[in-house]
């Protein structure tokens, strides 16, 4: 065993209160507990040592009995393409913007933005795998769309409106000569189901998917340990100052944590359902386009009806425990000496102010949205890599910048969460590209870095100056993650 892998080992013992059992014992043994050569644990007990295409799709050594067979059958939901029809795996539409959870998380992952492959933004898969957030320009959403603009639309329904991308490319110098490319992605929407939107009135913002590592781990997050970051998170000499979103869900004020803006508290899988599929809910009982002529549309091309809801709660805690059932990825090559001068630069380079290693969930872990507990993912040590704050990453790059004037909750447009990083080396295995940032305007780990600004330049700025090896390390570093 490497000092290295005693401390994660002894971390783990003392924050879930375990100690080494005898093989008698149905408590983990310390080998149990003991990462692999060379691997480093992320989440605790909930640390996998898969590094294959279902990395981020392999459950929790802790999953078994009732609890994996619950969790194999919300992986089905999750995963199975939804139909038009009424009955058990229909109710898609009459519009949608992916079929399933899965056609837009593949292998729990981030699909590849079709819209990065062409202007159309068909795809390999028929959809973009992008989402459309439209809002006037002073904030309020236009009546006949709602907030995200649904691009695809079962047999007979017009698609409320079609996205495209045009790429205006610019090329830059790091100091030391070396060249690199960004990409400014400009959206235009054509096709609108109903009166074309004027582009002088119009904000979007664009959102490829987020990847479901550590769903878990985030739900269990201890939010008094969220709230102590935010008041110690000034970095004066850094230009870093981190915040809190609060956001009202199920008519309670509650910490943000989920999504680009920490604009959720929970996992949102009966919005992501209704939203994203047109699948009603005990959430969401109305239909996405209540109101519009999808409705009749559908009703009239289908001889739909729309008076039953088309998941049950029990199905939906069922994809809800999937989602925190499953296991985040360990570290690899913790021991290559790349790696530990790419962790070193990361450090050097202040990365870890918002990207913070280490954090604690809470005592009793999660529950989940129809009650059922899972106390396994309480008192575990983690390592995200994100503060789960709101920080300013800037608006004057390229004359565009990150700020994509959408506000959510208390953040705003300029504003967003730390992402967090764990996992994120195995993107390019898992789903086969390694697009970044919430449109995946950013191609790689550089590009990505590249585009931070505001709390951020400073770091940026540190990257830039590095030699081109120490560059190369830290990428390497985030590759090891």
């Amino acid at each position: 065993m490497t000092k290295y892998t005693h401390y994660y080992l002894l971390a783990a013992l003392a924050i879930t209160g375990l100690t080494a059992c005898s093989d008698d014992d149905d408590g983990l043994t310390e080998a149990d507990l003991t990462p692999p050569t060379g691997y480093a644990m992320s989440a605790g007990t909930s640390t996998i040592y898969t590094t294959s295409s279902f990395a981020f799709d392999t459950e929790a050594d802790w999953v078994t009995g009732d609890l994996k067979k619950r969790f194999t059958r919300g992986d089905k939901l999750y995963d199975d393409a939804r139909t038009s029809d009424n009955g058990y795996g229909g109710g898609l539409g009459p519009v949608y913007a992916g079929y399933s959870c899965g056609s837009c998380h593949r292998n729990a992952g981030r699909t590849k933005p079709a819209l990065w492959e062409d202007s159309e933004g068909s795809g390999p898969y028929g959809f973009s795998a992008q989402l459309v957030y439209i809002t006037r320009k002073n904030g309020v959403f236009f009546r006949d769309y709602g907030r995200v603009v649904h691009d695809q639309a079962i047999y007979g329904v017009q698609p409320e409106g079609k996205l495209h991308v045009n790429k205006r490319y610019q090329t830059f110098q790091f100091p030391d000569g070396t060249s690199y490319e960004l990409v400014v992605p400009e959206y235009t929407i054509t096709e609108w189901y109903a009166d074309s939107i004027a582009p002088e009135d119009l904000f979007c913002t664009v959102r490829i998917p987020l990847r479901h590592v550590g769903m878990g781990q985030i739900m269990a997050l201890d939010p008094s340990e969220i709230e102590a970051l935010a008041r110690k998170s000034n970095y004066p000499e850094w230009g870093i100052s981190g915040r809190c979103n609060y956001i009202v869900e199920r008519g309670q004020k509650r910490l943000g944590v989920g999504g680009n803006k920490a604009h959720h508290s929970d996992l949102t899988v009966e919005l992501g359902f209704s939203s994203d599929m047109g699948v009603t809910n005990s959430r969401f009982p109305e239909e996405i386009c209540e109101g519009q002529a999808q409705m009749v549309q559908g009703a009239s091309m289908m001889g739909l009806l729309y008076d039953e809801l088309d998941i049950s709660t029990a199905d939906m805690e069922d994809v809800d425990l999937y989602l925190q059932c499953l296991g985040v990825p360990a570290r690899r090559n913790v021991n290559n000496a790349t790696v530990r001068r790419g962790e070193q630069m990361f450090y050097e380079a202040g990365c870890h102010l918002c990207h913070v290693t280490t954090l604690h969930t809470r005592t009793r872990g999660t529950v989940l949205l129809n009650g059922t507990q899972l106390p396994q993912l309480g008192r575990q040590t983690i390592h995200p890599y994100s503060d789960f704050l709101l920080h300013d990453m800037g608006s004057e790059i390229m004359g565009v910048g990150l700020n994509d004037n959408f506000v959510s909750g208390l953040a705003r447009g300029n504003e967003w969460r730390t992402t967090p990083l764990w996992g994120i080396g195995l993107q390019q295995k898992v789903n086969g590209h390694t697009y970044f940032l919430h449109d995946g305007r950013a191609r790689n780990f550089t590009e990505a870095i590249m585009w931070h600004g505001g709390e951020a330049e400073a770091s940026k700025n540190k990257f830039a100056n590095m030699p081109k090896e120490d560059r190369s390390a830290l990428i390497k570093f985030l590759q090891s993650l």
